[in-house]
């Protein structure tokens, strides 16, 4: 049988009962008389080991130079072994804290990585359906267009076709402008009364003419195709933008769900409730058949509530119209104040750090648009947006209602059987609408006042008043009279302050006619109720 010895690279493993060091022969040899070894000197003499030297005794300098070579290793704090430099210094031991400190941040850095990945994967699948534009453009930070006024304003709608058995569901039953100053880091928000009566331009359901929240469904019915949905959207953006004299530029819907789910995302709201005409509070039954009316899905008393994603929903629906209610005698007008406090208190909660810090709160914000929400303003556009929603204080988020006490613009009807919101000013005429969201929206402070001016002649010459009115309307003063003064002797300018409230315009005047009289007695001629000033032009503009 062979004998496989197994070798490593020429090496012969040694014999049994061999010694280390012995050379491997075939033969073992005989044991033999250990004999005296030379040991060579650097003298050149040999010297049998364990035998001393003649007149080669170790001196004590010979201990001082050894201990000297020693001494001269540790200062020089270097050594060799195996041709390696080691420290003389001694080593310090990482401290176990700072060894788990270490980890614990490379593991936070590991799990902020798959989180913003994760949400980063979320706003890709979101984005592609929300905004216009690839969704790689939100790197970018494009400012978003403006009116001549330097504002951006955004029609926004809502449906209810998410709603299973809801009548009319594509209805715009909810609508609202909101105007951005990116400049003066301002907002103004304005619900459109969704009876607002219409003419339409084209054949709808109702016929050429209805109520405006019929619009938006009526420009095509064909929901399933992107392409059909951002025409609705630009269509009607521009439709509103006609009746309110605004350049819209943008327009968003959405549906019940967004309200609901976003509410729930950011962990509820806190609304101020105020019931109306001094009501002790807001009941409306008209949603609790849900819970076969075991339930009140619309009660509360004056005062701030923090609602949930369901309850603010019906809250947003609420005007009153089965009773038994109370809160809400003012119907729509007081769902859309509703609706603007809502709004208004989602953003407020969205925009806090511990919103917009929780991974789960942001994906399901992101979820909630990504599936309910359709835009057109585009993905570059979106950190200016955001930024917007940051930089805007709550103080500087207006309210505006046309229907004001002081000053209503729009007015109840009956119409063809129908109860319908109709312009004050007449039918079909949205001057003093347009005048007043002008007014609201402005920065001017002389167009914010509104204050109405009379011009009359003095002069004798033709046309002197009218070239003195064109000049105040190029300025955006309000002109609402002009026609000639009773015979007398008039100074150059005299004004004729009415209304000393009017503060800005009178100070504006005095701006623009610096040289003018300024006086506080009754003008020369009768004027109109709600006439704040009349200047009449003198001899010198002859």
């Amino acid at each position: 049988m062979k004998n496989n010895q197994p070798n490593i690279d020429g090496f012969v493993p040694r014999r049994v009962r061999s010694q280390l060091g012995e050379l491997h022969t075939k033969q073992p040899s005989a044991r033999t008389e250990i004999k005296d070894r030379p040991l060579h000197s650097g003298d050149g003499a040999n010297q049998s080991v364990g035998v001393s030297r003649q007149n080669q005794a170790i001196g004590r300098s010979d201990i001082d130079e050894s201990l000297r070579e020693i001494d001269s290793i540790s200062t020089t704090g270097q050594a060799t072994r195996n041709g390696r430099q080691r420290s003389n210094k001694p080593l310090k031991r990482r401290s176990p804290v700072k060894r788990a400190l270490k980890w614990l941040g490379i593991l936070i850095l590991l799990a902020g990585l798959i989180m913003g990945g994760y949400v980063a994967t979320k706003f890709l699948s979101a984005g592609s359906s929300i905004f216009k534009g690839s969704v790689f453009d939100i790197i970018k930070n494009q400012p978003l267009k403006q009116d001549s006024n330097g504002r951006s304003n955004f029609l926004i709608l809502g449906t209810s076709e998410d709603d299973p058995g809801h009548g009319g569901a594509w209805l715009t039953d909810s609508m609202m402008i909101l105007s951005i100053d990116q400049t003066n880091k301002n907002a103004y928000m304005f619900s459109i009364p969704r009876d607002l009566y219409v003419q339409y331009g084209m054949a709808c359901n109702s016929g050429y003419s209805g109520k405006i929240n019929e619009y938006f469904n009526c420009v095509n019915d064909d929901y399933s195709n992107p392409a059909a949905e951002q025409q609705r959207l630009t269509q009607t953006q521009a439709f509103a933008g006609k009746i309110f004299g605004l350049d819209i530029q943008y327009g968003i819907h959405v549906n019940n769900t967004v309200i609901k789910q976003a509410v729930d995302a950011v962990g509820g709201i806190d609304v101020d409730i105020e019931g109306s005409n001094g009501d002790p509070g807001v009941l409306d039954r008209n949603f609790d058949w849900r819970c076969n009316y075991k339930c009140y899905l619309v009660k509360y008393t004056n005062g701030v509530h923090h609602l949930d994603g369901e309850h603010a929903l019906f809250l947003s629906m609420a005007r009153g119209d089965v009773a038994p209610t109370y809160g809400l005698s003012n119907s729509n007008f007081d769902r859309e104040k509703n609706q603007q406090k809502i709004i208004l208190a989602l953003k407020q909660k969205a925009m806090t750090t511990g919103t917009l810090t929780n991974i789960g709160k942001v994906t399901s914000l992101i979820d909630s648009l990504g599936n309910n929400l359709r835009t057109n303003v585009q993905t570059s556009e979106i950190r200016t947006l955001a930024g917007l929603a940051s930089d805007i204080k709550p103080a500087d988020i207006h309210l505006i209602s046309f229907e004001d006490a002081n000053n209503s613009v729009v007015k109840t009807g009956n119409y063809n059987g129908q109860s319908i919101v109709m312009p004050s000013a007449g039918m079909y005429d949205y001057s003093d609408i347009q005048a007043f969201v002008d007014k609201s929206l402005s920065t001017n402070p002389v167009v914010r006042e509104g204050a109405k001016i009379v011009v009359l002649n003095g002069s004798g010459v033709a046309g002197a008043a009218q070239t003195i009115a064109d000049k105040l309307t190029s300025k955006q003063f309000v002109v609402s009279t002009v026609a000639n003064a009773p015979e007398a002797k008039y100074s150059d300018i005299e004004v004729y302050t009415v209304d000393a409230t009017k503060t800005d315009t009178l100070t504006a005047i005095k701006n623009l006619y610096p040289n003018a009289t300024i006086k506080t007695s009754s003008p020369p001629l009768a004027v109109a109720s709600g006439t704040s000033f009349v200047i009449v032009v003198g001899s010198a503009n002859q």
